[in-house]
């Protein structure tokens, strides 16, 4: 949807394509392909991408969200339309002399129609190219796209920190090694490169058991896994399988958080088994591990079915034991490898977590399960574990049966194994199919 007092525009619905009279149409994939780029620096290395993808039967259309100089090509959406549907113009921007606001004007621009465009019409897939800012314009487009679309971006930046343009989306970022500042023999085999992968994503036959997979018609289930939490989900996952499920498990590690909320809200899972809510631990205390402020909201918005849990909230993720926090110096810690430091939430922050996921239950449109595990949240919260704190998991457990005792939107399930006991795991693969019922052949 398009924010509150943001401009619809409307952009030109003609595609442009490179086939002839004597090609045959048949060939060309329905859909579009966008082409997404600052024209007044990009311009000729864009033209370059495009002449490539239409030269392979392809639809372009190309998205200019440049806004200095003029551009060195003519765009299907013009900057001036960007600006707009950002909420803005072109003369403000420019008046304004500052580029740091006017890539984050574009950006959000250049979602907004590709989220307009992509409910009028397929979009077959989506390239861009760029430095930071076209890099930053160009993946928060592709992020507005849903998982399966083919999406491209040759990055000066794809061999570093990727993790804030990709998220949880599956974008392909490829690095064209030298500066994307004209055509020469590195950049033209690495926009080739990439123009031709796109192209092949497209319009490549799948294979055949691929094909012959996605026909049968199984309710898909998202679940969330920690190494510390993998018994339990393990377990659970192979029972819902029996059951005819197919249950895609996402490693709740930040980006995998974010790849599970965004699937929900495409509307690709059918029920979520989060049973390792751990990332909300980073997001409340710092770690590095966060899947930002949105993690628990998708299902209960959607109304999508959810059994959830409460893995590994004994534990707040940093790197490596000099790279934490010097206020965290007096915490307990566990070292999960030379790479990986882990840290025990104390009661108060167990007490917080508790308000947290119960707000974000509370508000849930469809059924919710909540299975709290009064033997412990992970492998490490355990009598004899370096995490045992049976204090600091009451305060959790208190906080939750105290929030949500009256709610009538979640079934409250207190239960007194160990999260990762083979009956808590069976306990929750039940609890699942009692509310999306998985019997085979139905």
């Amino acid at each position: 949807m398009m924010g509150r007092g943001r401009r619809v525009v409307n952009y030109p619905t003609h595609l442009t394509s490179a086939s002839s009279d004597s090609e045959s149409r048949s060939h060309v994939q329905p859909g579009v392909v966008l082409l997404v780029a600052t024209l007044d620096t990009k311009g000729h290395e864009l033209a370059f991408v495009r002449d490539v993808v239409r030269g392979q039967g392809l639809q372009t259309l190309v998205v200019d969200a440049g806004s200095l100089g003029p551009p060195a090509l003519t765009p299907e959406i013009t900057r001036t339309q960007v600006f707009q549907a950002a909420g803005t113009t072109l003369e403000a921007v420019q008046a304004r002399q500052d580029r740091g606001l006017a890539v984050t004007d574009a950006a959000r621009g250049v979602a907004a129609l590709v989220r307009s465009l992509a409910r009028e019409q397929p979009i077959a897939g989506i390239l861009g190219l760029g430095g930071s800012a076209g890099t930053e314009i160009a993946t928060a487009a592709m992020r507005e796209l849903p998982f399966g679309v083919p999406k491209v971006m040759v990055s000066t930046l794809a061999s570093g920190q990727t993790r804030p343009y990709v998220g949880g989306s599956d974008i392909m970022m490829v690095n064209p090694v030298a500066d994307l500042a004209g055509l020469n023999r590195l950049t033209r085999t690495a926009l080739t490169n990439a123009a031709l992968s796109l192209v092949g994503m497209i319009r490549l036959p799948r294979p055949a058991h691929e094909a012959e997979a996605e026909t049968v018609e199984r309710p898909v289930v998202a679940a969330t896994m920690f190494g510390v939490t993998t018994p339990c989900v393990d377990r659970a996952r192979l029972v819902l399988e029996s059951e005819g499920a197919e249950v895609l498990v996402f490693h709740a590690t930040g980006v995998g958080g974010q790849a599970m909320e965004g699937l929900v809200r495409d509307g690709q899972v059918a029920a979520v088994l989060d049973l390792t809510t751990t990332e909300l631990a980073d997001e409340l205390v710092g770690g590095v591990l966060s899947a930002g402020p949105d993690r628990l909201e998708a299902a209960g918005r959607h109304g999508v079915p959810q059994v959830v849990s409460l893995g590994a909230l004994d534990m707040v993720n940093f790197g490596p034991r000099a790279t934490v926090p010097e206020r965290f110096a007096a915490r307990r810690f566990h070292q999960h490898n030379p790479s990986v430091t882990l840290m025990r939430t104390t009661p108060a922050e167990n007490e917080a977590l508790g308000r947290r996921i119960a707000n974000s239950l509370g508000r849930a449109r469809g059924p919710v399960v909540l299975l709290i595990p009064r033997g412990g949240v992970s492998a490490l919260d355990a009598p004899g574990q370096p995490f045992y704190d049976p204090d600091a998991d009451d305060a959790l457990f208190s906080t939750l049966m105290a929030e949500l005792a009256s709610s009538p939107h979640v079934r409250l399930e207190l239960r007194d194994e160990h999260l990762n006991d083979p009956s808590f795991a069976r306990a929750a693969a039940r609890a699942l199919m009692e509310i999306l019922p998985l019997r085979k052949g139905l």
